[in-house]
């Protein structure tokens, strides 16, 4: 996640102010983040050859079969935003074009997941939102080929959670509910309604959530993690030790376990 901050937020362009436009109840929040601006300043940090490759790239489609040439120049410009320019926002943008064409349930649900997690530790709130969105459409268009399909559900509703994308965040919360009382081993629902109720401050809540999904899933660091914080948050202090300890046993990440052995080095003062 540190990594998907540090490369998204390299191609952040300046803002500007701009007053917000009122949104209606029940309606989805503006977008004010300007992705050709974004794509414009990434460009900028490539060297002359790197422009001009990816210049040709972007106008190579020719007549014919269109719509898959434009998804493999689209795959082209992903992969090397990633692994030669290293900047993620040009690649998660272009990975979203691409599913869109082809439309795939396995593109789309690759591409939809990879926003919606970059979405959840972006402090930029404009880009946050934008995120959320495009991550909310390519679950739906998934969910059209695939209705059925719960973890689908749960993302979606997931986009409304975490993007703020929507002025009645319950929106989300109701979906991912559904999920979960028809289907209470679905762990994914579960977990995202314990860390919906984190956000909404529901403590009581979210332990008894995120508790669940620590017994199915004890290795799962993410979970104990929060767990441990939930319990900090309300106070109870040698309970919130007890789960920093197993997260901390579960870390290999020299940063992450110094953060847990101050936090539990202060718990029990």
């Amino acid at each position: 996640m540190l990594l998907l901050l540090l490369f998204f937020g390299k191609t952040i362009p300046p803002k500007s102010p701009k007053p917000k436009p009122p949104v209606a109840a029940g309606s989805l929040k503006p977008n004010t983040f300007n992705i050709d601006t974004a794509l414009q300043v990434a460009r900028s940090q490539l060297s002359p050859q790197q422009q001009s490759y990816v210049v040709q790239l972007e106008s190579s489609v020719v007549r014919g079969d269109v719509n898959n040439q434009q998804a493999a120049r689209y795959r082209q410009l992903a992969e090397f935003y990633k692994d030669t320019a290293h900047l993620l926002l040009p690649f998660a943008y272009y990975s979203s074009e691409a599913a869109k064409l082809e439309n795939s349930e396995k593109s789309l649900t690759f591409a939809a997941r990879f926003f919606l997690e970059s979405a959840r530790g972006q402090e930029d709130e404009e880009l946050k939102r934008w995120m959320a969105n495009e991550s909310r459409e390519l679950f739906e268009r998934a969910l059209k080929i695939n209705p059925g399909n719960d973890s689908l559900k749960v993302g979606l509703g997931s986009c409304y959670l975490l993007g703020d994308i929507a002025d009645n965040p319950m929106q989300g919360i109701m979906m991912i509910r559904e999920v979960a009382e028809r289907d209470s081993s679905n762990m994914y629902a579960q977990y995202m309604l314990g860390m919906g109720a984190m956000i909404s401050g529901q403590l009581d809540k979210a332990i008894e959530r995120l508790n669940i999904v620590a017994a199915r899933q004890p290795d799962n660091a993410e979970v104990l993690l929060m767990l441990a914080e939930a319990y900090e948050r309300k106070g109870e202090k040698q309970q919130a030790v007890k789960w920093y300890e197993n997260v901390k046993s579960r870390v290999n990440n020299p940063d992450v376990s110094k953060e847990i052995e101050a936090r539990i080095k202060s718990l029990s003062k």
